[in-house]
């Protein structure tokens, strides 16, 4: 699984084979990344994607030096989930 930011459609993308297979969409600011919206394609569900997907955006927003703003569900979920790792990200 491929994992890449595409800010042309504000979005992280989690790709399979090519296949486009979960999207987190962002709004973003100099300092701060605001997820919005997180979506796993109905073939790709319960393979982990998710999880993937979030790991992968969060990893890079880490390395842009940015903070995350969580007002989707599921990767409020998954930082809370995962504060040791990801706790000192949120703004």
């Amino acid at each position: 699984m491929d994992v890449t930011n595409a800010p042309e459609h504000r979005r992280y993308e989690a790709r399979i084979d090519g296949e486009l297979a979960g999207v987190a969409e962002y709004r973003a600011s100099d300092r701060i990344v605001t997820f919005v919206h997180t979506e796993v394609m109905s073939a790709f569900e319960g393979k982990g994607v998710g999880s993937a997907l979030v790991r992968g955006a969060l990893d890079d927003v880490r390395a842009q030096g940015k903070k995350v703003r969580a007002v989707c569900p599921f990767v409020k979920g998954y930082v809370e989930k995962h504060s040791d790792e990801y706790g000192d990200l949120v703004a």
